[in-house]
C-alpha cells in the first residue's frame, strides 16, 4: 500500500514553503529517514525525510511549487522493488564525432531540476556555489550563476542591467525591515567604549581558556554578558509591545545576527543569563557553523528578547541597526580602531569601538537608552565587574 509523502507541519509563523530540490526520482529506492527533498521557507531550509523504506512511486509537486502544511508531495511503496536496468536493456546512444570531443560532465549527484539546468548551460556542479543544506545546489543557485549581465549594444561604455529573483529569505528580511521602520518609532543613541581592558584580559587568559573549555575566547561573550547585566537593570529594554500592553520578559534570550550564504539569520542564545562565557562561546561557534552549512533550525531562530549585531567583522565604523520585531532594541558593535583619546588629562592611544543602540521610543525613553548603553560601556571597560556581578 502506497504511503503519502506530505509537507511536514509548519510553525505558526510560516504559512507556506517552496520545493527547492528533489533528491530522488520516481523509481528510486529510499531508506527510512533518508532525505527526499528540501523545502525552502522564508526562514530556513527543511528536509523532508522518507516515512518508510521503499520505492518512490510518484512525485505530485515539482521543484519550484509553493506548498502548505500537510499537502501531498508524492508517494512511496514500501513493498515495491526499485527499477533495475540490466546491461542487455541498456541501448548505447550513437556518438557523433562532435559529441566525442565534448568533455563529460558528471552531475548525477544533483536533483533532476538542477541537473537539467546544468546540462542546458553546459555547467558542472563544481562551478556553482550551493546555498542549500550542506552546500547542496538549488535551481535558484544555477539560475543566479547563469544570469550574467548582457551589455547593451547601443552604447560603448558596457552599461547593463540584470534581474535576479529574490530568495524567500531575502524577501522576508525586506518585509521585516520595512515593517520595523513603519511600525516603530526608531531612534539611535551612540557611545564609545575603550576595549583595552577586555583585550588585556583576553590576551592574558585566552590560551588557558581554550585549554580548559576547548573553545576560543572571543569578544562576543563579553558583550553578551554585559548586555544581560544591563538588561537586568533596565527591564523595559528587554520588553516588547503587544497591542496596548507591554510584555516584560524575566528571561534573556539574546539573538546574534549572523551572515550566511542565504542572507542574514539571527539564532538565539537561550537563557544567556545562566550561561558561562565558555557556554556562550560554544553556542556562537555552533551557530556560525550551522549558518554556513544551512542547518539552523527554526526553533534556533525563533523568539529572542534582544539582538546584538556586529558590523565590525566587516569593517563598519558606525551604523544605525534596525530593530528585529517585536523586540524593542538592538545593539550594534563596530570595528576596533586605535584612536587618540584623553585619559587622566593625557592623550593616549587606545583601541576604541563605537556602540550604537537603536530602540523603540514608544516603550524606551531617551534617558533610559543612554543609561543602558553607558551601563554596557562601564562593564566592558571594567570587565572584572562582570565576574563579581557588581
Amino acid at each position: 500500500m502506497a504511503i503519502e509523502i506530505k509537507v511536514p507541519g509548519l510553525p505558526e509563523s510560516v504559512s507556506d514553503a517552496t520545493i527547492a530540490a528533489w533528491h530522488k526520482q520516481v523509481g528510486d529506492a529510499v531508506a527510512e529517514g533518508e532525505s527526499l527533498l528540501d523545502l525552502e521557507t522564508d526562514k530556513i531550509m527543511l528536509e523532508v525525510p522518507a516515512p518508510s523504506a521503499g520505492v518512490l512511486t510518484a512525485i505530485t509537486e515539482a521543484e519550484g511549487a509553493v506548498v502548505v502544511a500537510d499537502q501531498i508531495l508524492g508517494s512511496l511503496d514500501p513493498s515495491a522493488q526499485p527499477q533495475v536496468v540490466t546491461a542487455e536493456e541498456k541501448v548505447p546512444e550513437p556518438v557523433t564525432p562532435e559529441a566525442k570531443r565534448e568533455p563529460t560532465i558528471d552531475n548525477s549527484g544533483h536533483s533532476p531540476a538542477v541537473r537539467k539546468l546544468l546540462h542546458e548551460h553546459n555547467l558542472s556542479g563544481e562551478q556553482v556555489a550551493g546555498t542549500g543544506k550542506q552546500g547542496r545546489l538549488t535551481p535558484e543557485d544555477v539560475k543566479t550563476h547563469v544570469s550574467k549581465p548582457v551589455a547593451s549594444v547601443e552604447t560603448a561604455d558596457n552599461r547593463y542591467q540584470e534581474r535576479v529573483p529574490m530568495t524567500r529569505l531575502r524577501q522576508r528580511i525586506a518585509e521585516r525591515l520595512l515593517d520595523a521602520q513603519q511600525q516603530a518609532a526608531i531612534l539611535t543613541t551612540f557611545n564609545e567604549v575603550d576595549m583595552q581592558a577586555v583585550i588585556d584580559l583576553r590576551t592574558r587568559y585566552k590560551d588557558l581558556f581554550q585549554k580548559t573549555h576547548d573553545t576560543k575566547l572571543g569578544f562576543m561573550s563579553f558583550f553578551v554578558k554585559a548586555t544581560v547585566a544591563a538588561l537586568q537593570q533596565f527591564p523595559e529594554v528587554n520588553a516588547a509591545i503587544d497591542g496596548s500592553d507591554i510584555v516584560y520578559h524575566n528571561f534573556f534570550d539574546i539573538g546574534l545576527a549572523v551572515s550566511s550564504p542565504r542572507g542574514l539569520v539571527v539564532p538565539i542564545v537561550r537563557n544567556a543569563e545562566s550561561l558561562s562565557m565558555a557556554g556562550i562561546e560554544q553556542q556562537i561557534i555552533e551557530f556560525a557553523s550551522k549558518a554556513k552549512a544551512g542547518t539552523l533550525t527554526l526553533e534556533e531562530m525563533t523568539g529572542g528578547t534582544f539582538t546584538i549585531t556586529n558590523g565590525g567583522t566587516f569593517g563598519s565604523m558606525l551604523s544605525t541597526p534596525i530593530l528585529n520585531p517585536p523586540q524593542s532594541a538592538i545593539l550594534g558593535m563596530h570595528n576596533i580602531v586605535k584612536r587618540a583619546v584623553v585619559v587622566n588629562d593625557e592623550v593616549v592611544i587606545r583601541p576604541m569601538m563605537y556602540l550604537a543602540l537603536s530602540y523603540d521610543h514608544r516603550i524606551i525613553d531617551g534617558a533610559t537608552s543612554v543609561r543602558f548603553l553607558v551601563a554596557i560601556k562601564s562593564l566592558l571597560e571594567d570587565p572584572a565587574r562582570l565576574l563579581l556581578n557588581i
